[in-house]
């Protein structure tokens, strides 16, 4: 199962993230997403447990608990399929065409 992991401190790292859950099971990843930007973290990771019932009590006991002073936010993952929530390249891309259209009224 893949879980998300919101309101994580920004000095969590990929280990603190694996130990976290750790003990509620098998691990296969833990990836604490990072601003390509900025290279400082997102505030939000993701986990992959191979085991259901494992994943489920991480969630139910983990989920609001305070961890480096921000009360966590952890549930299951929903995967978005391509072109689900919109693409924001396109949008960016639709607006600069119609900025470049703009006539004044002279």
């Amino acid at each position: 199962m893949k879980i998300y992991a919101g309101n994580l401190h920004y000095g969590m790292t990929d280990e603190d993230l694996t130990k976290l859950f750790e003990e509620y099971g098998q691990v296969d990843s833990a990836k604490v997403i990072i601003d390509k930007y900025s290279g400082r973290s997102k505030g939000f990771g993701f986990v992959d447990m191979p085991t259901d019932s494992e994943a489920e009590q991480a969630i139910e006991e983990l989920n609001g608990t305070e961890i480096k002073g921000r009360a966590i936010t952890v549930n299951q993952s929903i995967e978005r399929k391509e072109g689900e929530f919109g693409n924001r390249n396109n949008n960016r891309r639709d607006n600069n065409r119609r900025g470049n259209n703009y006539r004044s009224n002279e």
